[in-house]
């Protein structure tokens, strides 16, 4: 691809937005919170386990009811999710991470509105994803009787 004038300006206009983004609050918020989280070793070491645990729980969700490790897993991975989301840090992480999320929806909304109304922009808001009355699509053939 020939770089022109126009690519050029793009280019430059995208690193000034990017950087707009990291200088933003809400990054800066959510790169407290991370590091306040992670920082944890306690806390760290618990969301390490949780992973580990996760991944025992989906093979335990391929086998159903017959795995022989079924109820114990199960039971494990609601307490200890439980427990994470009860942590304070861990709130404050998943706040910070949904209001830097919006940011993102945000920004992904204009620049694709303005580069056309049919554009599909994908977001985590339903708001942003789609004009029709069921909020995100339809996936019913119609039956939500939306404008699909």
């Amino acid at each position: 691809m020939i770089m022109t004038y126009e690519w050029v300006g793009i280019t430059d206009s995208s690193d000034e937005l990017s950087e707009m983004i990291l200088q933003s609050e809400q990054a800066a918020t959510y790169r407290d919170a991370y590091d306040s989280v992670y920082s944890d070793k306690l806390l760290a070491k618990e969301i390490h386990d949780f992973a580990r645990l996760k991944e025992l729980y989906e093979e335990v969700q391929r086998f159903g009811k017959y795995h022989p490790d079924y109820k114990r897993v199960m039971k494990q991975i609601r307490v200890d999710k439980r427990r994470l989301d009860l942590n304070e840090k861990v709130a404050e992480l998943r706040l910070a991470e949904n209001e830097l999320q919006d940011l993102m929806d945000q920004v992904s909304f204009i620049l694709g509105r303005s580069v056309s109304e049919a554009v599909k922009i994908p977001s985590s808001n339903p708001f942003f994803s789609s004009d029709s009355s069921c909020g995100s699509g339809c996936g019913t053939g119609g039956g939500c009787s939306c404008s699909a």
